[in-house]
């Protein structure tokens, strides 16, 4: 195969350009990816896509070139020394940044692959990354049975989130200032949903808790979360004395400041895709006892495929742009006219 790549990388104006670089070695532990289809995370990646828009618009000077991407799914063309759970010829998900970047080949530490079940597509499987993110977020809030929960931002964070805390049992309700993400998960089936600067959000969550108040509250979005924060607190379950009580997990870089202490709602940062992610000796290396450590970012992975294949967590609705990496900025700044009605974008190698 060609010792060369190509790669798309930011270009710190708004605009993204295909690179060509050197193959990374195969090395102990890790795997060399043939991509087929690569997602774009566009909150975490690009910044959302209202910043990309606005970096366009502005007269900068292009810097280094940033090459980007975090999730992918392709063929397994070689192994290194030590890896005895994946074979060449494999279809597999992969994830990690730096590694399962937006390009045609790519190397990975093994633990970050999951094989992809046989009724899942290279396209679903780019998903991996995100759906895993929102699976810890599910564990992290611990939900019980018949619980109501609000997930605020229903970017395709809070879309996988909503949706997998619904088969954990759950109710739940989807804030967004964005009616074309509102609609997107209606069709996917959400509970309820509520449009931020339009609707009267706390009364609507009062109706859908029937006067109880919210058990957790999922933030799935970035940025200055302040107003957000407090309008979710007010929809909390209160206890007689006045006191909130609940859960909120922080799972999207959202910031809030606490001006007083939250009364007995815990606030839990759900960071990543769970135990492993960035821990060098397990992604390449051996695995955490599963008797100890169920779910890792491996298993969760695992997990979310499956729950794809089963048609129980769905993507394909959220794929809203299938773009050739040859043509990749030409595409996003078309897109960037409409960013509000731009959610799963796909990043297909192979035309």
């Amino acid at each position: 195969m060609s010792h060369k790549r190509f790669v798309a990388a930011l270009m710190g104006n708004g605009h993204i350009d295909v690179i060509e670089q050197e193959v990374p070695p195969v090395t102990q532990g890790t795997i060399l990816l043939e991509v087929h289809n690569s997602l774009v995370s566009p909150g975490t990646e690009l910044g959302g896509w209202a910043q990309l828009r606005a970096q366009a618009q502005s007269p900068v000077t292009p810097s280094v070139p940033k090459p980007f991407g975090y999730s992918n799914a392709g063929i397994v063309k070689e192994i290194g020394t030590g890896v005895t759970r994946l074979k060449v010829g494999d279809r597999v998900a992969c994830v990690g940044a730096g590694y399962a970047l937006h390009t045609n080949y790519a190397v990975v530490p093994h633990h970050l692959c999951a094989v992809l079940p046989e009724k899942v597509t290279y396209a679903q499987g780019s998903y991996a990354m995100l759906a895993a993110t929102a699976m810890n977020a599910l564990r992290r809030g611990e939900p019980q049975f018949g619980e109501t929960v609000a997930v605020v931002g229903m970017g395709l964070l809070g879309q996988l989130t909503s949706q997998l805390y619904q088969l954990a049992g759950n109710y739940v309700i989807g804030w967004d200032t964005n009616s074309y993400a509102l609609e997107q998960a209606k069709l996917l089936g959400i509970d309820a949903t509520a449009l931020v600067g339009q609707d009267d959000v706390e009364a609507m969550t009062d109706q859908f808790t029937k006067n109880t108040g919210l058990d957790a509250a999922v933030f799935a979005f970035g940025g200055d979360a302040n107003q957000a924060y407090q309008c979710v607190m007010k929809c909390m379950k209160c206890s007689p004395d006045g006191h909130r009580m609940g859960r909120i997990i922080v799972v999207g870089g959202a910031k809030f400041s606490v001006s007083w202490m939250p009364a007995n709602v815990d606030v839990r940062i759900a960071a990543r895709t769970g135990p492993g992610y960035h821990d060098a000796d397990w992604e390449m290396g051996a695995d955490y006892p599963a008797t100890f450590m169920r779910w890792t970012t491996r298993t969760n992975l695992e997990l979310c495929l499956r729950l794809i294949a089963e048609g129980k967590l769905q993507v394909d609705p959220l794929t809203t742009h299938t773009v050739p990496l040859s043509n990749v900025d030409h595409e996003i700044q078309n897109m960037l006219a409409n960013p509000q009605q731009v959610q799963g974008v796909i990043f297909d190698m192979t035309s």
